[in-house]
């Protein structure tokens, strides 16, 4: 769905949106929609601009991805609301840097006529998701020696550590000199 500018300028749009599992694309970032995405929620000029835009609403989906710890297909249940703040990227100084105060940081940018409701409900789901995806807390993971998934089965396979608790995959720079010239 396309938030036109030009239509804000006449009243304050309303989405109720159902997006079926394959029409936002997750694929480059290794996740799937397990369930449809239902959004809500409005976009309005600011009374005081005209052409800065607000967008507010909520959205519930149930991402797929693989555990980080053990890659069996995890789901991530999101329910979330937003309010975010629009301005025309053509509003942007032409110089290569630009210093922006804590609150322009909250402010994201558009080009043309519009925002797509699409990327805002993508970039939301990817800002919600956790940084590390594991299928549950207690989850065991592989095992580092022989590779079984120790969440299915127990192993006998014991790893040395060093007094320091470090693994001993680090054992090669215990040894380290380092020359300073």
């Amino acid at each position: 769905m396309f938030l036109s500018v030009k239509e804000m300028e006449l009243r304050k749009i309303r989405f109720d949106e159902t997006l079926a599992p394959g029409q936002i694309d997750f694929s480059g970032e290794n996740l799937e929609q397990g369930s449809p995405l239902h959004a809500t929620g409005t976009a309005e000029l600011m009374p005081e601009s005209d052409t800065e835009v607000r967008v507010r609403g909520s959205y519930v989906v149930e991402m797929v991805a693989q555990c980080d710890r053990c890659l069996v297909r995890a789901r991530f249940p999101l329910s979330a609301s937003f309010d975010l703040f629009y301005q025309p990227a053509a509003d942007l100084a032409a110089e290569d840097e630009v210093e922006i105060d804590a609150g322009e940081a909250e402010i994201g940018f558009y080009n043309g006529g519009g925002l797509e409701l699409d990327d805002i409900l993508r970039e939301q789901v990817l800002l919600a998701l956790p940084m590390q995806r594991v299928c549950s807390e207690t989850c065991k993971g592989f095992c580092p020696v022989c590779g079984k998934n120790r969440n299915e089965t127990a192993c006998d396979c014991k790893t040395e550590d060093t007094p320091e608790g470090i693994s001993d995959r680090w054992g090669a720079l215990w040894n380290l000199e380092i020359f300073l010239l």
